[in-house]
């Protein structure tokens, strides 16, 4: 059961990333605009973020999807989340009134603060996901588990931990 948990976290964080990514890379100075919205970096950091964060979106989506260093992206995932997170809460506690540009878009947008309380809600379940990646990352389907087949511990009749063949070598 568990496996099939990750494997639909996996599809639904990923599949999140992917999209949020494809829609701003048509637009980068959209990207760079929600960025600078949240008035929370340097001005000269604003460009390279706005720039990268979709090319990480997609990257950490697709990885995730097919199950590839599933926990190092679900890591990353996670921390991204977070920032996100306390970015949104940040702009909705200073009054700013900006579309999160989780999806493209971004700026000032006169009725964000009532969009606020579900963008955050929806960042916590992806974290919550995520988070179950990083805990436990092996999951159906992944292409983890054809590179990295987990080993089986052998038991002698004393009940103590023989090690397999391949662990030995």
């Amino acid at each position: 059961m568990r496996d099939w948990l990750g494997l639909v976290a996996r599809l639904v964080v990923g599949g999140v990333w992917i999209v949020a990514g494809l829609l701003k890379l048509p637009d980068p100075a959209g990207s760079v605009r929600s960025v600078r919205a949240y008035q929370l970096l340097p001005e000269a950091v604003v460009p390279t973020v706005g720039h990268l964060l979709p090319v990480l979106e997609v990257t950490l989506g697709v990885l995730l999807v097919l199950g590839l260093l599933t926990r190092v992206a679900a890591a990353v995932s996670s921390l991204l989340l977070v920032a996100f997170i306390v970015g949104i809460s940040a702009a909705w506690a200073r009054g700013l009134e900006i579309d999160c540009g989780c999806f493209g878009n971004g700026g000032f947008r006169a009725d964000a603060t009532d969009a606020y309380p579900w963008d955050i809600a929806r960042d916590v379940g992806l974290l919550l996901l995520s988070v179950w990646l990083v805990v436990r990352p092996r999951s159906r389907f992944s292409v983890d588990a054809l590179l990295f087949p987990a080993r089986r511990a052998t038991y002698d009749v004393n009940d103590e931990r023989t090690p397999d063949v391949e662990e030995v070598r």
